[in-house]
């Protein structure tokens, strides 16, 4: 027997998908582009920025079908739907900045030994465009990203596709007016590390997720303090706390009861429970499987 509860005062922010559609088109056309201004110049720092530009368009498509699957109901076969879809996305997302980076880096300490004349005047027309079509698409993502962790995978590509952008102006400026064509190796070296440190991070955050790590936020130690408070709770034990998506906070614990009650008290004393758990831990969705003087470990954490 066990008490379980689906909290519905989930404050939800509604993630537009046709965001991510028009993102998608703008970067088709801005990799289509940049490879050929890239090939015509001979700019390094062009074709890394466009093939940064098609890892943003696979990662903007991830992201979109992710966001549609996320939305699907739960079926007999799928009892939690697709909601995890979105941390797969991000997850694939991050794993493909950190790729795109480090091939970016050999790349551009091979054009140190072996330097390439480029026409600049190309160079800084196309980042110019990267830049106006990649910073229109980050304003559209923006307030997305900020509650979701697929759509900030998504608007982290773009992000930093725009700063590559901004990089590669710089540096087509340079070798205009000073003939520094070293600046483009060293600006694509730059750009790949910025992407390794958020790509990584991002990475780290959607793998915790994906491996129901507890999140970082929440003390077990705090929570079974809290619940102890509650009249009628003897000792909160075999505790687990996870994501099933950045919306959902799952709690899953046995907890020993000081009177064998009957199932109508236990309803009361689960809907107390509940409020504190999520009042003060943010933790929507409680499933609790309530004993008395049951010959089982005890402890908060039990090893299976």
């Amino acid at each position: 027997m066990s008490g379980h509860h689906h909290n519905h005062r989930i404050h939800k922010h509604e993630i537009e998908g046709k965001n991510l559609l028009f993102s998608i088109l703008l970067n088709t056309l801005i990799t289509i582009a940049q490879v050929v201004g890239g090939i015509i110049s001979g700019s390094l720092a062009l074709l890394s920025d466009a093939l940064h530009n098609f890892s943003d368009v696979l990662s903007l498509v991830i992201s979109y079908v992710a966001h549609k699957l996320s939305r699907k109901k739960a079926t007999i076969s799928q009892t939690f739907g697709l909601k995890r879809s979105e941390l797969v996305a991000a997850f694939v997302n991050s794993l493909t900045l950190v790729i795109v980076a480090f091939y970016l880096i050999y790349e551009a300490i091979t054009r140190f030994f072996d330097p390439v004349i480029i026409k600049p005047g190309l160079v800084i027309w196309f980042s110019i465009l990267g830049i106006v079509a990649n910073g229109l698409s980050v304003l559209l993502l923006k307030k997305d990203a900020n509650h979701n962790l697929n759509m900030k995978s998504a608007y982290l590509h773009l992000l930093t596709d725009m700063m590559a952008s901004v990089a590669v102006l710089v540096g087509g400026l340079m070798m205009h007016y000073f003939e520094m064509y070293w600046v483009d190796a060293v600006l694509t070296l730059i750009i790949a590390i910025y992407l390794v440190v958020v790509g990584v991070d991002l990475l780290i955050k959607s793998t915790k997720m994906l491996m129901l790590f507890t999140p970082e936020f929440i003390d077990i130690k705090a929570i079974v303090r809290e619940v102890h408070k509650i009249e009628g709770v003897n000792k909160l034990h075999h505790i687990h706390v996870w994501h099933l998506n950045e919306e959902e906070l799952h709690l899953e614990a046995h907890l020993d009861c000081t009177h064998d009650i009957t199932l109508s008290q236990f309803n009361l004393l689960l809907q107390d429970i509940e409020d504190v758990l999520y009042e003060k831990f943010g933790i929507n969705h409680v499933n609790i499987q309530p004993e008395f003087k049951k010959e089982d470990p005890k402890d908060f954490i039990v090893q299976d």
